[in-house]
């Protein structure tokens, strides 16, 4: 029997299927302790879950062949299909409340993102390279900003060894940070900053800007985009209207080319990158397929039964302030840790207009999933379970792998310090200008700079959990007809 009425409990606010996932190496499920005579219970649920809605659920073992008392930890993993090289997303957690407010936007952070890089030939010491800090935290407050250095933690030179356990065990951190003379990056003790730690909710609609280059025929939108969330509990389309407000101002002011930097952006609602996309897209409307879901047996039939043969084609949706008549392209700015819903926007962009892609090669996940609780609340342990993946008009899926989407454009974005949102020699963005055939402003006297070696490819945000997801928010109404 199908459980649509399980999946659609939790949250009532996004009455959702959430979709989500981690690398391999990111699969770090937190734990509580729970009697061992729960977990034959939790893990019976766990089985009886997977086997109804898991995309590989024919290739689960039986579950009689399986131990019911082993930590659902340890039960979960028996039951995923190719770890390493297929399903690296699906994970078990203890505390499904938590994870849900992250998944909205709402965690307990200082508000900054950075990258971590190497700051010497010895491939020891690192830095935290600051690409961007979020609108009204406690990061913001203190003064932080993107190109900032951060070289200590609480006074202790970071390290490839140490950097998680300083970063993630103090409510309250004293960041030291670091000047660039020449060539040599050192810290500056006397440039300290205490920051302490607050629920946010973080605005996606990071910076944007319109760049005129009159001579060459060119009105440029600039947009930087970190995650895909319609709103808050109190405005459940906030963010969303926002970036309708961004795209109305770009309208307004005639913008031929765009540059979309999602290169900060793990994803989010699909429902945004709807919005998003049909901003965007080139003679599209709400009868043009954006994408399209490929579930297991079992639901395709459901699905298509209930609602015909196009129940799972999605469509464009009519915005009043798309600019796509007035685009032949779209730029796309990529790193290691574009993923989820930001690639559903490039794959669903892609058979309507030419999508150029400016950065490093892209996370790889074009799987959906749903984050699962009990709904009958005997425990906390929820699951992310992979339900399908999604294609474009075009049945095109074909970046669901480790090496993600390669860019048009290799460029990598190592040059420290980070220059401003919109400034033209920041590194992706001028390559963007570039290929349009603007050429770097004279007379501009730069700063020193420095290329540094990556520690960890995607960039991060300070609670250490690089997420990738790609949530569905589905009515109710939908799910239980």
């Amino acid at each position: 029997m199908l459980n649509f009425k399980r999946f659609s409990q939790i949250g009532f606010l996004v009455a959702a299927i959430f979709v989500t996932g981690c690398k391999d190496k990111d699969v770090n499920p937190t734990t509580t302790e729970t009697d061992s005579s729960d977990y034959q219970a939790i893990n019976s649920w766990i089985y009886e879950m997977m086997n109804d809605a898991y995309f590989w659920y024919k290739s689960m073992p039986a579950e009689s062949s399986l131990d019911s008392e082993l930590n659902p930890n340890d039960y979960f993993e028996k039951l995923i299909y190719q770890r390493i090289s297929t399903d690296r997303f699906s994970m078990v957690t203890d505390d499904i409340d938590q994870l849900t407010n992250e998944f909205n936007g709402v965690s307990k952070i200082f508000g900054i993102n950075y990258t971590l890089s190497y700051t010497d030939d010895t491939n020891s010491n690192i830095a935290a390279f600051l690409s961007y800090v979020v609108k009204g935290s406690p990061a913001e407050a203190a003064g932080l900003k993107r190109g900032d250095i951060i070289m200590k933690v609480g006074g202790t030179q970071l390290t490839a060894s140490n950097y998680t356990a300083l970063f993630g065990n103090s409510e309250t951190a004293t960041f030291t940070l670091g000047v660039l003379n020449g060539t040599t990056l050192t810290a500056d003790n006397s440039k300290t900053v205490t920051v302490t730690k607050a629920e946010i909710s973080e605005d996606p609609v990071l910076f944007s800007s319109v760049i005129t280059k009159s001579a060459y025929g060119k009105t440029i939108g600039y947009l930087v985009y970190t995650q895909f969330v319609p709103g808050t509990t109190a405005e459940v389309s906030k963010y969303d209207n926002e970036l309708r407000q961004v795209f109305a101002t770009f309208k307004s002011q005639g913008v031929n080319e765009l540059v979309l930097d999602l290169r900060f952006n793990p994803g989010g609602y699909i429902s945004s990158a709807e919005t998003l996309a049909s901003l965007i897209g080139k003679n599209i409307s709400s009868s043009k397929i954006f994408y399209k879901e490929q579930w297991n047996d079992k639901y395709i039939a459901y699905w298509q039964s209930r609602y015909g043969t196009n129940a799972l084609n999605y469509n464009f949706q009519d915005e009043g302030n798309n600019i796509g008549s007035n685009l032949s392209r779209v730029f796309v700015l990529t790193s290691n840790g574009t993923a989820s819903a930001s690639e559903l926007v490039i794959n669903g962009l892609r058979p309507y207009m030419e999508v150029v892609t400016i950065g490093e090669h892209t996370y790889g996940k074009n799987l959906f999933g749903s984050l699962i609780g009990d709904d009958e609340n005997r425990w906390k342990w929820g699951m992310y379970v992979m339900l399908g993946q999604t294609a474009n008009v075009n049945n095109e899926s074909d970046y669901g792998t480790v090496d993600g989407m390669a860019p048009t454009y290799e460029v990598e974005d190592s040059v420290i310090p980070y220059k401003s949102f919109g400034d033209e020699n920041e590194t992706l963005l001028r390559k963007a200008l570039d290929v349009m055939g603007i050429p770097a402003p004279t007379g501009t006297r730069l700063a020193a700079t420095k290329s540094v070696k990556s520690f960890i490819s995607e960039p991060f945000k300070d609670n250490l959990i690089p997420e990738k997801r790609m949530i569905k928010d589905t009515p109710l109404t939908k799910l239980l007809k």
